[in-house]
């Protein structure tokens, strides 16, 4: 089987190259949004089989057809070929592992590899560090695992939109994680003028929870769980600093992208998303969780409870399915000193050491 990845503006323009390329006999493995600095574009990954495509040519060179001589579809289904693709995946992966020569590598890069194996680091990103550290055998392994994920800590100096939104699955602690990087920055900026958002529709106790520390701490607070209410937010937003939005997690198929549409949240150089994560979830449930959070507005990812977890390799697994930065860490029950906005030295001490950010920063004092 010949695979190729091809890249246009848009899906369109990606998969008529593709057409062009491989025609119409080729499979759609993987679609996915890329970023570069021309922008957003398509990055389409499509398979042939050389013996069909040749079969093809050689009854007139039309395409494969059904029973009632109607063309394939490559996308008439995307849930069945994204299905397809994890199994074939599965397998050339399980091909691939056994050719991994360790020899290639020095001592402590063939150690390295083995704990990150051992953290339940998925093989595709395993493969990807091995390649880079054989092309380079002396090289340190930690600028090949920040490539991989790398950390932009939240912090209003470095994230300068106004509206921050936190979304998630339901029970990862996203309003806790709301609460905690509201309540930092009002410490670090006591004059700032801080909004807290629930947009839960009242149906959940997250409402009641960010209504009372927001009592508590002198931070506004407002409901706005339809468009409409939203949209009495976005006209008042001129009156503060910072405004944080708390987003319920997803029902049903819905995905994030259609439940910000519905709430009146469209892309916006004053917006973004960051997904809210806890370390436990099946590798399985990460990729379903990738998919339905998928949208112009996500910017980073934040991980909470920490403290509950006995191995870390999902923050490696889940950075690479989404290819956004990490902005923040999340740990223990209280509000106080259990979130820190993500530093690289803190990503590779909790996976290769298993220290919390805070026991990192009580060891340094």
């Amino acid at each position: 089987m010949h695979v190729k990845t091809f890249r246009g503006s848009d899906v369109q323009a990606a998969l008529a190259r593709v057409k062009a390329e491989l025609g119409e006999d080729a499979i759609i493995l993987n679609t996915k949004t890329v970023r570069s600095g021309s922008g957003k574009g398509c990055e389409i990954t499509a398979a042939i089989d050389p013996r069909s495509s040749a079969g093809s040519k050689g009854k007139g060179g039309s395409s494969s057809r059904d029973g009632a001589g109607s063309p394939q579809q490559l996308d008439e289904n995307p849930a069945d070929w994204a299905c397809e693709w994890r199994h074939i995946k599965d397998q050339l992966m399980a091909l691939v592992k056994p050719q991994l020569n360790m020899d290639d590598l020095s001592p402590r890069q063939r150690v390295a590899i083995k704990y990150l194996e051992r953290e339940e680091v998925d093989m595709q990103v395993l493969l990807r560090v091995f390649l880079d550290l054989k092309a380079n055998p002396e090289r340190p392994i930690l600028p090949v695992l920040e490539s991989v994920a790398p950390c932009y800590g939240f912090e209003s100096k470095k994230w300068l939109q106004k509206f921050h939104i936190f979304a998630g699955p339901h029970g990862v602690g996203k309003t806790l994680s709301l609460i905690r990087l509201a309540l930092r920055e009002k410490q670090a900026r006591p004059k700032a003028r801080i909004c807290v958002v629930a947009a839960d529709q009242g149906q959940g106790k997250g409402r009641l929870v960010l209504r009372h520390y927001a009592d508590l701490s002198g931070l506004a607070f407002r409901e706005a769980g339809s468009a409409e209410e939203m949209q009495e937010v976005l006209k008042e937003s001129s009156k503060f600093d910072l405004i944080f939005i708390d987003l319920p997690g997803l029902s049903g198929s819905a995905t994030l992208s259609e439940h910000l549409t519905d709430l009146g949240l469209t892309d916006n150089r004053e917006m973004a998303a960051h997904l809210v994560l806890a370390p436990y979830f099946s590798a399985s449930q990460y990729a379903q969780i990738a998919k339905r959070y998928a949208c112009t507005l996500l910017q980073s990812l934040i991980w909470t409870k920490l403290d509950e977890a006995c191995s870390f390799g999902a923050l490696l697994n889940m950075a690479r399915l989404t290819e956004l930065p990490v902005s923040a860490l999340s740990f223990g029950p209280g509000l106080k000193n259990s979130i820190a906005p993500a530093q690289s030295d803190m990503l590779w001490r909790l996976i290769f050491k298993h220290t919390l950010p805070g026991h990192q920063a009580e060891q340094a004092a």
